[in-house]
């Protein structure tokens, strides 16, 4: 079956390289889709997902790590008495306006840390430490950030609010949505922010392993006011659902991947529609001698099998040069092991079903009058 199956594919070389094309071209489109929405996705939660070893305390209506609001500082004492809570972090989110030595301004979100923890950053540093940051004026910054903060390199100053700042150190990869992440220690964004010495916009908690998470979470959110602690995992999800759900990010995006499915449908279904056209006789000769429309099913499904596979491996080959590419500029994201076999099993259903159109035609002739056409 595979060997008649591919004779007839090498039979009209052109026909099959067209149908071969379809796949490959709706394999990176819809590789190069995800791979986009999964870094957005990534940088909608950025701060959460990168520390994901804490609870997360934040007002009670904020749903999302972007747009945190204002917390008292006496919170974090009642934290702190909380049964099972070791350590309270607070965390301080600013923005800020900063203006470089060669006349370009870009717009910088502040993450103020506590020192010596550091809970909410930096990570991923590949250039300096954490001790940098007690230096007078210190930020860390993401290399890949370097063009939107006027070319700064480590060591360069410039203003951030009209005060000013130098680059200590940096991370690689750390990749904010709508902002540019840049860190320092918590007195020095406030300073930077404007923000009171009082006021925090998130508190990190540490727990005895001897105390389940769940149960700090839930004493927190039954008896403390004007607050609400988060599982990191859960503080995610909630937050790339309220951005995705203000934004026309997720329909943008779904219909691009549904125009790709269609692509696939109709190149693959017209191309091969036209092959058995053009084979007719061919299958009729294999009906004359005792072929059933079973078999006949059988040998243009393996066709099309045929033509998947081939064309997802040279699809998912280009899709990981694209990725390769982009993470050159920062766009870095990585598909899990489940989409890579979604991606395999939507091409094996993009070819399949689009071979019903040549089925329909062979198995709905009989083969007389297969020979009269």
């Amino acid at each position: 079956m595979f060997r008649t199956a591919l004779r007839f594919l090498l039979y009209d070389k052109a026909k099959s390289l067209g149908a071969l094309f379809g796949v490959i071209l709706s394999v990176f489109l819809i590789g190069q889709q995800c791979g986009i929405f999964i870094f957005l996705t990534n940088a909608m939660s950025a701060l959460v997902r990168n520390n994901q070893q804490y609870i997360w305390v934040v007002d009670d209506t904020t749903n999302d790590v972007n747009s945190l609001a204002a917390l008292d500082m006496r919170k974090a004492r009642e934290l702190a008495s909380v049964p099972g809570v070791t350590r309270v972090s607070p965390l301080v989110l600013a923005a800020g306006g900063a203006r470089f030595a060669n006349g370009k301004n870009a717009g910088v979100v502040l993450i103020g840390v506590q020192y010596p923890e550091c809970a909410g950053g930096p990570w991923m540093l590949s250039e300096g430490s954490t001790t940098d940051l007690l230096k007078d004026g210190a930020i860390i910054t993401d290399v890949f950030d370097r063009e939107a903060l006027g070319s700064a390199k480590i060591g360069d100053y410039f203003e951030i609010n009209g005060k000013k700042v130098f680059i200590a150190g940096n991370t690689k990869g750390v990749r904010s949505f709508g902002g540019t992440y840049t860190f320092t220690s918590i007195e020095r964004a406030r300073y930077l922010g404007n923000i009171p010495n009082n006021q925090a916009s998130a508190f990190l908690l540490t727990w005895d392993p001897k105390v389940s998470r769940e149960q700090v979470i839930f004493y927190i959110n039954q008896n403390l006011k004007g607050v609400r602690a988060w599982a990191s995992e859960d503080f995610t999800r909630e937050t790339i659902l309220t951005v995705l759900s203000s934004s026309g990010i997720a329909l943008s995006f779904g219909t691009l991947i549904v125009f790709a499915l269609i692509v696939g449908f109709v190149i693959i279904g017209l191309t091969l529609y036209s092959a058995a056209i053009d084979r007719v006789r061919d299958y009729g000769t294999l009906k004359a001698i005792g072929a059933t429309n079973g078999y006949i099913t059988r040998l243009i499904l393996m066709q099309a099998m045929i033509l998947a596979i081939i064309g997802f491996l040279i699809g998912y080959f280009f899709v990981n040069g694209f990725k390769v590419g982009v993470a050159q500029a920062g766009t870095i994201f990585e598909f899990p092991l489940w989409m890579r076999l979604g991606f395999l099993i939507l091409t094996l259903f993009i070819a399949l079903f689009g071979s019903l159109f040549a089925i329909r035609r062979i198995t709905g002739l009989e083969p007389s009058a297969i020979f009269r056409t």
